[in-house]
């Protein structure tokens, strides 16, 4: 019998209101919108080059893709930077709302694009757009949502990126046979989340414990501001977010420890994931199939299971505590990536070890949205998640540039993800210093 039982407490599940239920569902729309413009443009870069690019430069397009992703991924971190400080000073629910309207727009744009340059700008601002959502969905959450229960809500938010993925992939065996501008309609149909914030507007609250520290906030400025003595809480609400992070020495350890495990979870998806669907396409070939249905395939297996692996996790951080389940995904991602591309010997063992990558690689990311807000107080709570999600994009950015030149210049996919995946080992080390918060009220 359950602990929940002995102590008559009902389920998980029955114990949350309408509004925290609407809360998560339009957080995980919100990413799971994200996600699938992300790997759309996976799914679809390589069709766009071949109709933007010369064909004499076809043999770049490993190099040209690699730019236009990493690009979209240098836009994503300066957007999401930027976006954690707006939702803690704006609000989680009106800074999500402007990032879906915002992400939509920019992805309607980037379908019209005439050349290279024009489609990699495009995509960058896509990128800024885009930024901002996660950490919007990830605070408000977790600020809404019960201690015993906050793992699994974040854990079912960070899922939509899964699914998003998955219909991306799903959607690009039914556009990609439509033609040479089969990847316009792959990016017009991304015009769609815009509607989505018209049911948030009426459906979910603006998050209490922002609304309190935010008021709190105006009068510690203006106290600041006539020239009255504050305390140390006062003061900490009229600094810059930003430069709170570095103030207090156990707020900047754990911003420097988690920084390090995003980096890894970053760099290492981005520099192996988004290159699983051109390797089974390059498998399937090899084998005298249909390259780009094997390729969907493979992002399907890849997408598939990471909403397992990013579900799974929260309930196991509910469960067995986020240090743990952390340290278990990171070092089965480590794993994986060796098994599958050394150690699968056909598709169908390629596929199952994808769907591996797909529960780990990407699948870790959970831990970001279920520790992160946990680990720092309701006033920079979007400002550090937001800077420690993003602020590695900085660097893992290079990594589809990195992957791209190492795939036609230096040994192929196989040794270039296999070295990427070596980033995961700094990060187990971190793990072990963060403290243990599962079950814990946030701090305020």
């Amino acid at each position: 019998m359950s602990q929940a039982v002995i102590a008559g407490e009902p389920p998980w599940y029955r114990s949350l209101n309408s509004s925290q239920w609407n809360t998560l569902i339009a957080s995980n729309l919100g990413w799971m919108f994200d996600g699938y413009e992300t790997f759309a443009l996976v799914m679809a870069v390589g069709a766009a080059l071949r109709q933007l690019l010369d064909p004499s430069q076809y043999s770049q397009i490993p190099v040209y893709a690699g730019a236009t992703i990493a690009l979209t991924l240098l836009g994503w971190g300066i957007g999401g930077l930027i976006g954690g400080v707006i939702t803690d000073y704006l609000g989680r629910k009106r800074t999500m709302m402007l990032a879906i309207v915002s992400y939509s727009i920019m992805t309607g744009l980037s379908a019209f694009a005439w050349d290279w340059v024009s489609f990699v700008v495009l995509r960058f601002l896509v990128g800024l757009a885009i930024g901002s959502e996660w950490v919007t969905g990830a605070s408000i959450v977790a600020e809404l949502w019960p201690d015993r229960a906050r793992g699994r809500g974040v854990g079912l938010m960070q899922s939509g990126l899964g699914i998003g993925f998955f219909l991306g992939s799903f959607a690009w065996l039914f556009v990609g046979p439509l033609g040479p501008n089969a990847w316009r309609y792959m990016f017009l149909l991304g015009v769609l989340p815009a509607l989505l914030t018209l049911w948030i507007r009426r459906s979910i609250p603006e998050s209490d414990r922002w609304e309190r520290v935010n008021d709190q906030r105006q009068v510690a400025i203006e106290r600041k501001r006539s020239g009255a003595s504050l305390g140390k809480q006062d003061a900490a609400l009229t600094r810059f977010t930003v430069t709170d992070l570095f103030v207090e020495g156990e707020t900047r350890r754990r911003v420097l420890l988690a920084l390090v495990m995003s980096l890894a979870t970053t760099l290492a998806f981005w520099g192996i994931g988004t290159w699983i669907p051109p390797y089974m396409a390059s498998l399937s070939t090899k084998a005298g199939l249909n390259g780009e249905q094997w390729a969907s395939y493979g992002g399907m297996a890849l997408n598939g299971t990471a909403v397992i692996g990013y579900v799974g996790f929260g309930f196991l951080a509910d469960a067995f505590g986020r240090k743990q389940v952390t340290f278990f995904y990171v070092l089965a991602a480590f794993l994986s990536v060796p098994l599958l591309f050394y150690g699968a010997q056909s598709l169908t063992a390629a596929l199952i070890c994808a769907g591996l990558c797909g529960a780990f690689v990407s699948g870790q990311y959970t831990w970001m949205a279920a520790w992160l807000p946990e680990l720092f107080p309701t006033r920079m709570r979007a400002t550090a998640a937001g800077f420690i999600f993003n602020t590695p994009r900085f660097i893992a950015w290079t990594g589809p540039l990195i992957s791209g030149w190492l795939t036609t210049h230096a040994g192929g996919l196989s040794r270039a993800a296999t070295a990427i995946a070596l980033i995961y080992i700094p990060s187990l080390i971190c793990v072990l210093f963060l403290p243990e918060t599962a079950g814990k009220p946030l701090p305020d």
